[in-house]
């Protein structure tokens, strides 16, 4: 019994202190997990060895069956210990790429396989290889599921985080263990496919080869409206949409002349695939205001009879109420009746949806609005800072109205937003015919133009704008009056 030498044992305790060594300093929460295998195979080798050498040294029998026992705990504790040292960053907490966890596991058992093979060749390797053909065909389920898995770690489809369609199962990848990837679903569920349906089933993968993705939504417009023009209402709907990426630009495609409607196929790009149907809603909310400003009517299925009494608004009792809030405004508050009529027959009413641009910081603009119900919120570009909250009768972009310059801040709706707008033609007009009612509007407007310049200009450090002399000019010189 040669094997049993002193040094047989000194090479064990070596084994054994280096993976200790190993084990203390390395910072790999991995490297840390396997090697507590090594620590107990080559301590078992050592406390095994010890035992049978005073068994030797007493003349007492030694089993052959425990013989290979010690010998395959000492292969299989330094083959772990080598190749998961070899294959792993000590001083990183990570897995590397091209040797996943199981590949590595699959490294280590087939060594081992391979060794015992060629150099224990005994009755404990005989019993060994008659086992495991039994085991694989009872376990050839599970075996099919841990093969795949290998294949999967090794080409790659997918990796951790990515989101992925597999059949009919679709989630953001959570694991891939031996039997099974985990998938995580939008509803926060976990999806656990086996890896043999996954080797066997198309991948879709979200996320590569960039993480970008292209979303459509379809909706209907009306044959009496150009295609142009409702090309033109969901681009001003996509511009709205902060989902919506500027790079790759949208687009909008006339996709069939359907029964009761042409249909359009709106495509957008978003930074995630999780939030896909966040986009599409956003998208979808946005073109419905945006056709409602525009008139533009989402028909009825033809195939569905709608009956309705519509009662219309009287007219007259609609420019009632509309002479009614112009004459709440301040800055009209010495026009006469007539005028105030007039001004309520030129306006035009806008609906927009809640965080819709109204108006934009920078934009060109000749028409102000007053806002007839919900609130609008004013916001200084580009930190988006709330100056103001502007609530149903008030009014803003009077600057742009008198005098034409670009709009000086952005105003957002708060909610459902009623709006009115008044262009500057409508100014033109009346100062054509009674100017005096136009300076007074304009006297208005410039002394609330101090005030608003001073605060503008404590918040953002700029200097106060024109004085009133100065703004009455350019509103006369802008108006033609």
């Amino acid at each position: 019994m040669g094997f049993y030498h002193a040094w047989h044992l000194i090479f064990g305790v070596v084994a054994l202190l280096a993976t200790f060594a190993i084990f203390a300093l390395t910072v790999n929460g991995l490297v840390r997990r396997k090697l507590k295998l090594s620590l107990f195979l080559l301590g078992s080798y050592v406390v095994l060895h010890i035992v049978m050498a005073f068994r030797l040294a007493a003349a007492a029998p030694v089993d052959d069956q425990l013989i290979s026992i010690e010998r395959l705990a000492f292969a299989a504790g330094l083959i772990n210990l080598v190749v998961i040292t070899f294959l792993n960053p000590l001083r990183e907490d990570r897995v590397p790429a091209r040797y996943p966890a199981i590949l590595q596991d699959f490294i280590v058992i087939g060594l081992l396989v391979l060794v015992a093979t060629l150099v224990f060749q005994d009755k404990l390797l005989t019993t060994s290889a008659v086992s495991a053909v039994v085991l694989g065909f009872a376990l050839q389920d599970t075996l099919g599921n841990a093969f795949a898995g290998l294949a999967i770690q090794s080409e790659k489809p997918f990796h951790v985080g990515h989101w992925i369609r597999v059949g009919e199962f679709e989630g953001r990848v959570a694991e891939v263990t031996w039997r099974a990837t985990k998938l995580r679903t939008k509803s926060g569920n976990f999806v656990v496919v086996p890896n043999n349906i996954v080797s066997k089933e198309a991948i879709t993968n979200y996320s590569e080869p960039a993480t970008t993705l292209r979303v459509e939504v379809e909706v209907g417009a009306s044959y009496l409206v150009s295609p142009g023009a409702v090309k033109s209402a969901i681009g001003e709907a996509l511009a709205n949409s902060s989902c919506v990426l500027k790079a790759p630009a949208p687009d909008v495609v006339l996709a069939a002349f359907d029964s009761s409607a042409i249909n359009y196929r709106v495509r957008f790009w978003i930074d995630d695939f999780e939030r896909d149907e966040a986009a599409r809603d956003e998208v979808r909310t946005n073109i419905y205001y945006a056709f409602a400003r525009h008139g533009i009517e989402i028909p009825w299925p033809i195939q569905v009879q709608y009956e309705r009494e519509w009662v219309e608004t009287d007219p007259r009792e609609r420019m009632s109420e509309r002479s009614r809030l112009l004459a709440g405004v301040d800055l009209f508050a010495g026009l006469d009746n007539e005028t105030l009529a007039e001004m309520a027959a030129a306006t035009r009413a806008r609906t927009y949806g809640n965080d819709e641009a109204i108006v934009r910081q920078g934009d060109p603009g000749e028409s102000m609005f007053i806002v007839g119900s919900g609130r609008a919120v004013v916001v200084l570009e580009p930190d988006r800072r709330e100056v103001a909250t502007i609530e149903a009768g008030g009014y803003f972009g009077e600057m742009s109205l008198l005098t034409g310059d670009p709009r000086t801040a952005t105003v957002l709706a708060r909610g459902d937003t009623l709006v009115f707008e008044i262009n500057a033609d409508l100014f033109r007009r009346l100062g054509a015919t009674d100017p005096q009612t136009v300076e007074r509007v304009g006297i208005a407007a410039a002394a609330r133009r101090v005030e608003l310049d001073k605060v503008r200009a404590t918040a953002m450090g700029q200097a106060v704008a024109d004085a009133p002399a100065t703004f009455m000019e350019r509103m006369r010189r802008f108006l033609r009056l």
